[in-house]
C-alpha cells in the first residue's frame, strides 16, 4: 500500500501498512517509538507505535 519510501526511517516489518514495498524503509514522514516495559534497557523493549497491520 505504501509508495513513498522515507530513507531516513529504516524498517524491515513487511506486515506494516507503512512499509515501502520497494525498499526496507517506512513511508511515513515520522514515527512514534514507545515501550512496553516500565524500565526499558534493550532495544527489544521498544516498539514502533506507528505500526498498522496491512
Amino acid at each position: 500500500m505504501s509508495c513513498n519510501a522515507n530513507s531516513h526511517i529504516k524498517c524491515t516489518v513487511t506486515q506494516c501498512r507503512h512499509h515501502s514495498d520497494s525498499t526496507d524503509c517506512c513511508s511515513l514522514n515520522s514515527i512514534t517509538v514507545g515501550t512496553h516495559e516500565a524500565n526499558p534497557t534493550m532495544y527489544e523493549c521498544t516498539d514502533c507505535m506507528s505500526f498498522e497491520l496491512k
